[in-house]
């Protein structure tokens, strides 16, 4: 995985996306939980890797939801949704 560097704008991080994974799927107001790209087997492109507990932690700041209803509209509609092989991988980091 190519880890995402410190970026000091937000366009940065899309910048920086086309250039290590051209074409990958980024989740829509979830940029601060980037974790990196993915490298993935021989012949598939790369995709884009979030932190999903960061992703939850975004919804409750940003839209004032409690860790439960952030869970459960995170795995709903943001890891249930589905928009081919450059769709975003959302890494599970609780130990």
């Amino acid at each position: 995985m190519i880890l995402r560097p410190d970026f000091e704008e937000e366009a940065d991080i899309h910048e920086w996306i086309a250039l290590v994974a051209d074409g990958a799927l980024t989740a829509d107001g979830f940029d601060d939980a980037i974790i990196g790209v993915s490298a993935r087997s021989p012949g598939r492109e790369s995709v884009v890797v979030y932190d999903a507990f960061e992703c939850v932690n975004v919804l409750m700041k940003g839209d004032g939801m409690d860790r439960e209803e952030a869970w459960e509209f995170f795995e709903f509609n943001v890891v249930g949704t589905w928009m081919g092989d450059r769709t975003p991988v959302f890494l599970d980091r609780t130990p």
